[in-house]
């Protein structure tokens, strides 16, 4: 019995270590790519190892182009993604906190409305917001890529509520026993028991505008403000060689900055979605 058991752990095991690879497949080739001249990336081998390990390729991608270095691109992605995740919470928990905490007339109304934002494609709103953005006079600019932050995210406001849902109502009625305005126990009590949603939202929001394709290249006309994820594309030039190692080598580059938040945060991702309510 035991080493039947023993068997069927090791099969287990072995199933998952080999769909896992399989998933992690795509990043591994691409960041062996880097180091790999076009011709043998052109070739298309599945080998993970390359035949003579090409160094230049980072320092091909770094110098940039037209004078303006990655480090610039990558600056101004982290500005981008830090403001606009930042808005994100900010108003997704105000959003949650009004919709979880009190009852007012057109609450219902306001709730479906916000759940119906989250079944329209991106596509749909595009071009109206594009208009809008447009005769306000802030294209081109960083502007419409960050004020929609500001004003809540569906997705987010509803894992919130559902967070907060879970925190007792009687700690709102004990600091309004204290004195507590509605702003003061947003603040003091319920931003702090949060923690593990905001810790999910910064996750993820931090991961979808740091790889944002679409957004800054509508509103994002000249190089020296384009994001990175616009400025990968351009190693990519249809009239001339694509400079496939340069382009895998910034883009490995790109990885780092989300791979380090998930790996630092991955424990209160995990107790973000996982926790509907307070541990004892």
């Amino acid at each position: 019995m035991k080493e039947k058991r023993l068997i069927l752990k090791i099969l287990y095991h072995t199933l998952v270590l080999a769909l896992g690879f399989l998933m992690i497949y795509p990043v591994l080739w691409m960041i062996s790519g880097s180091f790999k001249d076009n011709a043998e990336i052109l070739r298309g081998t599945l080998s993970l190892i390359p035949a003579k390990a090409k160094l230049s390729n980072y320092a091909t991608g770094w110098k940039g182009f037209g004078g303006t270095t990655f480090a610039t691109f990558f600056k101004n992605s982290f500005f981008v993604t830090s403001v606009a995740t930042f808005g994100t919470v900010l108003s997704s928990s105000l959003v949650a906190y009004s919709l979880s905490r009190f009852r007012f007339r057109g609450r219902n109304f306001w709730f479906m409305c916000m759940l119906a934002t989250m079944m329209l494609p991106g596509q749909v709103i595009m071009i109206p917001q594009y208009l809008i953005y447009y005769r306000l006079g802030l294209v081109p600019g960083y502007t419409p890529l960050i004020l929609p932050n500001f004003c809540g995210q569906a997705f987010f406001i509803y894992q919130m509520m559902q967070f907060m849902q879970g925190i007792p109502k009687e700690l709102d009625e004990a600091a309004k026993i204290d004195g507590c305005s509605k702003y003061a126990i947003y603040w003091r009590i319920i931003l702090p028991l949060l923690k593990p949603a905001i810790v999910t939202t910064v996750i993820i929001q931090f991961y979808w505008k740091w790889d944002d394709y679409m957004g800054p290249l509508l509103y994002l006309s000249r190089p020296k403000s384009y994001t990175a994820s616009i400025a990968i594309k351009l190693f990519a030039d249809s009239a001339s060689v694509t400079d496939f190692g340069a382009m895998f080598a910034m883009s490995t580059f790109s990885l780092i900055p989300v791979f380090l938040i998930f790996l630092f945060f991955n424990k209160y991702l995990v107790e973000g979605i996982g926790t509907s309510g307070l541990k004892g």
